[in-house]
């Protein structure tokens, strides 16, 4: 464990001797996230599709942090509730991130129950269980951060996405109903909605000109999102700094909503 300077110990984002789970952490805003907690001095507990872990687990050692890889699919319940076991097991987990999921493009007359379900299963369910499993400890304690990544489509429907604009209003009620419940009880529940962030879920829109330079012409900062600008907001909520924010969603969207 690292000394800590004087700076550090008055520093209401410092995350040293916290521990942090995060899904979906191998890529884009999740790996941003995670290395984001390591550099404010968390060490990490990396759950996520196997293989897709080794990036973030190197990047967070080489910063000096102690960091454990789980393989989940975030869609077995089954798995969640084991992995959820092991951890807790191990460990005393402070913070929670659920950043994993995924969308489906598709036409809403068209969609599947296949495919709506295994949105729902990763993006709403599997978050819920493991804030239920991971939570539990931090009620019981009485103090803990849980960050979910939800989305603008928490607020907007969207086009040719409904399972995902479902899972993340979701993840909106979530956050408020859980923050209700165990905000008493210490623990802090929030959720951070990105703008448009140029992620692998975006490649489609970026790729279509006119639809790209729409979205543009709406956001005041000019910019499409990066990874970065949402892992700051995560390191602020899972920080003493947010000890009393709690069942917000924070938008991180270069101004988008507010037009």
């Amino acid at each position: 464990m690292s000394t800590l300077t004087a700076t550090e110990r008055r520093s209401p984002f410092d995350l040293h001797g916290k521990r942090a789970v995060v899904t979906g952490a191998g890529r884009g805003l999740g790996q941003a996230v995670a290395l984001g907690l390591a550099e404010a001095g968390a060490d990490l507990v990396l759950v996520g599709l196997p293989g897709s872990q080794e990036s973030t687990e190197r990047q967070a050692a080489d910063l000096g942090r102690e960091v454990e890889v789980h393989d989940l699919d975030v869609g077995d319940l089954d798995a969640v509730e084991r992995i959820a076991a092991q951890v807790t097991g191990r460990h005393q987990i402070d913070i929670l991130v659920n950043n994993a999921g995924i969308i489906d493009r598709e036409d809403s007359v068209n969609v599947s129950a296949d495919a709506w379900n295994r949105v729902l299963d990763i993006n709403l369910s599997g978050l819920f269980f493991l804030c239920q499993q991971l939570g539990r400890p931090m009620v019981e304690r009485g103090q803990g951060k849980i960050v979910s990544i939800a989305s603008l489509l928490a607020f907007q429907g969207g086009l040719r996405v409904v399972s995902y604009a479902a899972s993340k209003h979701g993840v909106a009620g979530i956050t408020k109903a859980l923050a209700n419940e165990w905000g008493p009880r210490g623990v802090q529940v929030n959720a951070i909605a990105p703008g448009y962030m140029a992620t692998d879920n975006t490649t489609a829109l970026r790729e279509d000109a006119d639809r790209a330079q729409s979205i543009l012409d709406r956001i005041p900062a000019g910019r499409w999102g990066t990874a970065a600008d949402v892992a700051g907001a995560a390191v602020f909520l899972s920080s003493p700094a947010a000890d009393y924010v709690n069942g917000h969603v924070l938008v991180v969207d270069g101004g988008w909503m507010a037009r």
